[in-house]
């Protein structure tokens, strides 16, 4: 078992990854269905793309969405091999507040500038909310896949 408040890298810990208002509204326990290998494809993603953009940045990047057991993330209307279920993916997000100029879409362009990614989504909705999808994986060739998402069903080539 890990513990929520394990430092996976200088600015990111395991519960921003596992906490789920959904499986609080549920009861189900997310943290305590993670694997190691599930734990593994975390830290290879904080290593390897969240924490460099961190790093280059100097301000918070924040976790709305990062591990999903499988329960979750149906309740969630995750995709049925979402990345997320593997501990691979997070949704993520920068305070505008807190931003120091910096905007979310710069945050996407060090992202394919800077990493290695396997899957970046820009996902935005009609609300005004918008976040980035990332995704990193160990076991074969990060596909640099970019996509952009206006309303939670299409997806299209994004341009950067």
């Amino acid at each position: 078992m890990y513990s929520k408040d394990k430092r996976i890298t200088k600015n990111f810990r395991l519960e921003e990854f596992t906490k789920s208002k959904k499986a609080t509204k549920l009861g189900v326990d997310n943290l305590g269905q993670l694997t190691q290998q599930n734990y593994i494809n975390i830290e290879a993603l904080c290593v390897n793309v969240l924490q460099k953009v961190r790093d280059m940045i100097q301000v918070p990047i924040h976790v709305s969405s990062g591990f999903r057991c499988r329960l979750i993330n149906k309740a969630a209307g995750g995709a049925t091999k979402s990345q997320h279920t593997k501990g691979e993916a997070a949704d993520i997000f920068i305070d505008p507040v807190c931003s120091l100029g910096w905007t979310l879409w710069d945050v996407c362009k060090l992202i394919v500038k800077h990493t290695d990614f396997d899957q970046l989504i820009w996902e935005t909705r009609p609300n005004g909310s918008k976040w980035i999808h990332v995704s990193y994986v160990t076991y074969r060739k990060n596909r640099h896949s970019k996509l952009r998402c206006d309303d939670g069903k299409t997806y299209k080539k994004l341009e950067i």
